[in-house]
């Protein structure tokens, strides 16, 4: 066998490359089912643990074939727990401010990933990541600005920001601690923690706010942990390395535009010029940063563990 035939990749580049765009599209319908379920009564902290808990059944066994490495496991369950919880604020924002705003919060994420990278790992951020997260932090503001939001939602905004917090310390501790078990465990693990961290809200609450009420909640709830969390992650985890991590960053900020497109059909926002200068500023971060080959949560998660 020739070198070129031993170095064909299982995934056809073109294909991969589609993998990961319908696999941030499904990340960026997340509004869609969450404000479904939250209409229909169910608790934020209940819509957020029918995310995490198919991915954590279905990909359990990963973690049982991984158990030596306990150590790893416990890092991704705390990594999973924090940004469970965060997610919380997510749904919550979602219940009464536009879906693109809080779009443009989550987007946050890369700044607290630099921040806390930088205070608990000792990873130092390039100037590029520097000035890619003074973008990101200025489209924050524009986009929850008293002109853009009113201000009785800003409340909401500060509480949405515990997600990209959460996903942001989810990143830094995928980086720096989890390098040495197989994708399949990372995603287990992340997900196993999600739920644990959300279980005690899910035991002390009444059953009319986390159980949902007829068939289409039912079907809100499976679309929520199917095409939003446990597929989406499996098509990342097989075609993220295969286009690499440059090209994975810049399909996958089809997330942030995808929401927006949720709120326009969906529920019938407006998008402002507000909004859309705060979404143009974080496609821009994003393009700015993945100029270069670097290492994101996509790749990180699909990454084949070090020998």
């Amino acid at each position: 066998m020739d070198d070129a035939a031993s170095h064909k990749p299982a995934v056809p580049i073109s294909l991969a490359a589609a993998g990961v765009l319908f696999a941030s599209i499904g990340f960026g319908l997340v509004p869609y089912f969450s404000r479904g379920l939250t209409e229909q009564g169910l608790a934020p902290y209940a819509v957020a643990f029918y995310r995490y808990i198919l991915a954590a059944v279905v990909l359990f066994p990963a973690l049982v074939l991984c158990r030596s490495a306990w150590r790893e496991i416990l890092w991704g369950m705390a990594a999973g727990a924090v940004m469970g919880l965060g997610w919380i604020g997510y749904v919550s924002a979602l219940e009464t401010v536009p879906a693109s705003t809080v779009g443009v919060l989550y987007m946050t994420y890369p700044v607290f990933t630099l921040l806390i990278a930088w205070a608990l790992f000792g990873d130092r951020p390039t100037k590029r990541g520097l000035v890619a997260a003074g973008l990101i932090i200025v489209a924050a503001v524009i986009a929850g600005s008293p002109a853009a939001v009113p201000p009785d939602h800003i409340p909401r905004l500060l509480v949405a920001l515990a997600a990209p917090f959460g996903f942001g310390f989810g990143i830094c501790v995928l980086v720096h601690r989890l390098s040495r078990i197989a994708p399949l465990a990372r995603i287990a693990s992340v997900s196993l923690g999600s739920v644990l961290g959300l279980s005690p809200l899910i035991l002390t609450s009444d059953i009319a706010d986390i159980l949902p009420g007829d068939s289409s909640d039912w079907a809100l709830n499976t679309g929520l942990g199917l095409v939003t969390a446990l597929v989406p992650q499996l098509i990342y985890t097989i075609c993220s390395p295969v286009i690499g991590a440059t090209r994975t960053a810049v399909i996958g900020s089809i997330e942030l535009p995808t929401m927006f497109a949720v709120g326009i059909v969906a529920f019938g926002e407006i998008i402002s010029p507000a909004q859309a200068v705060a979404c143009a500023l974080v496609l821009g971060a994003i393009a700015l940063t993945q100029s270069r080959a670097t290492r994101t949560v996509t790749t990180v998660i699909a990454r084949k563990p070090r020998k």
